[in-house]
């Protein structure tokens, strides 16, 4: 919450900065000045995030001294995961509702009915609409990023936690290593975006920021080896995830599994942009699409994020059996640290793009020169590019989170029950188990379905009250209104909506893995978590991907001029395409993101509770099926 806090206060500033900014010539001032906006938020939650952690490791250590005592160190810490993952919860499915109720409103009333500009003043949402863009891509992102690190770390430390009696307490702390270690390398690789190669033209922003996250993970490689030869002894020993017998494992192994998750997030990363920049063939395909109407537009971009789909699976597919194979369960723990590890680059990047978005909507009120509002807006789309770019980061991340968390839950049941439970693994053909598998499989459509029609809902008593201000102030749409919209009527209708809204899906997925352990026992709370993570990590990559290829297909289409083929801005084409786009906010910015915390959540939840669990009838639940 204070990194949220903080990034939202330094985002607000920024935004007025970067348009002060653009005004002077180059791109170099109003570049950095945003790319600085988002690195306060990055750096600040990755320190904040380990120094807590640390922290807390420190003081239960005063309690639990002895290397032999450090498996309770670890099971107290699971907390910590779940207080990231709660607030993550708040932020990410509150914050969506609200910035996209605000945006689906002004973009309906707005330009599609009465054809005025995006961020005009004379629409009574778009205060609303830019607050929005803080709250959810700000600190929405940041607190299910950080979710992300704390239940990653916490897996880690849990399913290696007799790592500490064969190798010490250097050993033992491995996974904050690689975090810290690739704050170091965040802080060296921004100064490439600032000082070494600045942005000098339009083409260069979007190189500069993708150059970020190549060089990070580049360097990263080499940093992680030298941190696992430096901290791990030359053997250290853990625990098997299945059977009774231990793992003996080397340095390079360990890193080898960071490795292929740093590896694996670029590449999902770049995949994602593939299929949501307009540089490439899917997104003009897409733009293409409208001159036939909405309808194909709609078919189309729902195909793209199916088709999306594909090759991020099988890379984390191929994360999770190669850091298996390597490091037992303790492998995909921290190959999902790895994911992370350049963490603070993606949050710079990530909030860069509201910055620059507030900063256009700003341009537009204050009624700046065009080549302002220009200069944000080619600022905003190389961030709504990398934006999502750090969606399929965060998406990937989660999921090997998430099947971390379901191991070190499974640890937690074999110790709790003295290996009676899980010894030969969890067995998926337990009807029981199976029945819940699909039961899982289920939760994120609920969830999806739940969110959308929450941002729906709110976003229709934004079109009324937008609507009866037009209606009842005709003089607002005049060229130079002698009246002045009600900004705050829009402002409480986004807030009351979030927070009211926000309440059913949470719920749901905080209470669904309670009550399934507590009356069915842990085969069932097993088969749900696998289930729910199968289903949500595919949902959330295709309608993320959708949502963000709807909206880079609107961006082309307006670059376009009105003797072109696709006809530009104002034209029937550029309509379909703005229909596509607010579909797809919903999609890139509610419910998609939102699934993360889907996965992340019911894990740690079920991990936290698993000795309870257990209490009922020797894990069988109360109904003792």
């Amino acid at each position: 919450m204070a990194s949220g806090y903080l990034g939202m206060k330094v985002a607000v500033f920024s935004n007025v900065r970067t348009t002060v900014s653009a005004q002077k010539p180059g791109w170099t001032g109003c570049f950095n000045t945003a790319f600085r906006a988002g690195a306060v938020m990055g750096f600040a939650l990755c320190g904040l995030g380990i120094m807590m952690l640390y922290i807390t490791m420190m003081a239960f250590r005063v309690h639990y001294p002895a290397p032999e005592q450090w498996v309770y160190l670890t099971e107290c810490l699971t907390g910590y995961g779940l207080g990231g993952s709660s607030i993550a919860m708040f932020g990410r499915v509150g914050g969506g509702i609200y910035t996209k109720a605000a945006d689906v409103g002004a973009d309906l009333v707005g330009k599609v009915v009465h054809g005025i500009p995006e961020d005009d003043p004379r629409n009574p949402a778009t205060i609303a609409d830019n607050v929005g863009d803080n709250v959810g891509d700000v600190a929405g992102m940041g607190s299910d990023l950080f979710g992300s690190f704390a239940e990653s770390t916490c897996a880690a430390l849990v399913i290696g936690n007799t790592i500490g009696i064969s190798g010490g307490w250097d050993a033992m702390v491995f996974p904050v290593v690689v975090s810290s270690v690739g704050i170091i390398v965040c802080i060296l690789c921004s100064f490439i975006a600032t000082h070494i190669a600045p942005v000098r033209n339009e083409s260069g922003v979007e190189n500069a920021l993708k150059m970020q996250l190549i060089s990070t993970t580049v360097l990263m490689i080499p940093a992680i080896f030298l941190a696992a030869n430096a901290f791990l002894p030359s053997e250290f020993s853990i625990a098997a995830t299945v059977g009774k017998g231990t793992i003996t494992l080397r340095p390079n192994e360990a890193a080898i599994c960071v490795v292929m998750g740093v590896v694996g997030g670029l590449t999902i990363g770049l995949i994602t942009e593939y299929y949501t920049s307009h540089s490439y063939s899917p997104v003009r395909e897409l733009a293409h699409s409208c001159k036939t109407g909405a309808a194909t537009n709609m078919i189309y971009g729902i195909a793209l994020g199916y088709k999306s789909v594909i090759i991020p699976v099988i890379v984390l597919s191929g994360a999770v059996y190669g850091s298996f194979s390597l490091c037992d369960m303790y492998g995909v723990a921290l190959a999902a640290i790895g994911m992370l590890s350049n963490l603070a680059t993606g949050l710079t990047i990530d909030v860069y793009g509201p910055v620059c978005d507030n900063a256009g909507g700003i341009a537009e009120m204050a009624e700046l020169d065009s080549y302002v509002r220009d200069k944000t807006d080619a600022l905003d789309a190389a961030g709504n590019t990398t934006a999502a770019i750090g969606k399929g980061f965060a998406i990937g991340s989660a999921a090997l989170v998430s099947l971390a968390l379901f191991g070190a839950f499974v640890t937690r049941i074999r110790t709790a029950s003295d290996n009676v439970l899980f010894e030969n693994g969890v067995n998926m053909l337990h009807p029981l188990t199976f029945a819940f598998l699909i039961i899982g499989g289920m939760i994120p459509f609920a969830f999806a379905a739940m969110t959308m029609k929450s941002v729906g809902t709110a976003a229709m008593e934004m079109v009324l009250e937008v609507q009866r201000q037009f209606d009842e102030k005709p003089h607002l749409l005049d060229a130079n209104p002698t009246e002045r919209p009600d900004y705050d009527a829009c402002i409480a209708i986004s807030t009351k909506a979030s927070l009211r809204e926000m309440v059913p899906p949470g719920a749901m997925v905080i209470f669904t893995p309670l009550l399934t352990g507590i009356l069915f026992g842990v085969g069932a709370v097993s088969g749900l978590l696998v289930g729910s993570l199968v289903a949500s990590v595919q949902l959330a990559i295709s309608m993320s991907n959708s949502g963000g290829a709807w909206d880079n297909a609107k961006k082309y289409i307006e670059k376009a001029t009105p003797d072109s083929e696709l006809k530009g801005k104002g034209s029937d084409i550029h309509k379909a395409a703005v229909v596509g786009d607010t579909v797809g906010d919903p999609f890139k910015d509610t419910s998609g993101p939102a699934l993360n915390i889907v996965m992340k959540l019911m894990a740690v939840l079920s991990l936290v509770f698993a000795d309870t669990f257990y209490a009922f009838n020797n894990g069988s639940g109360l109904f003792n099926l």
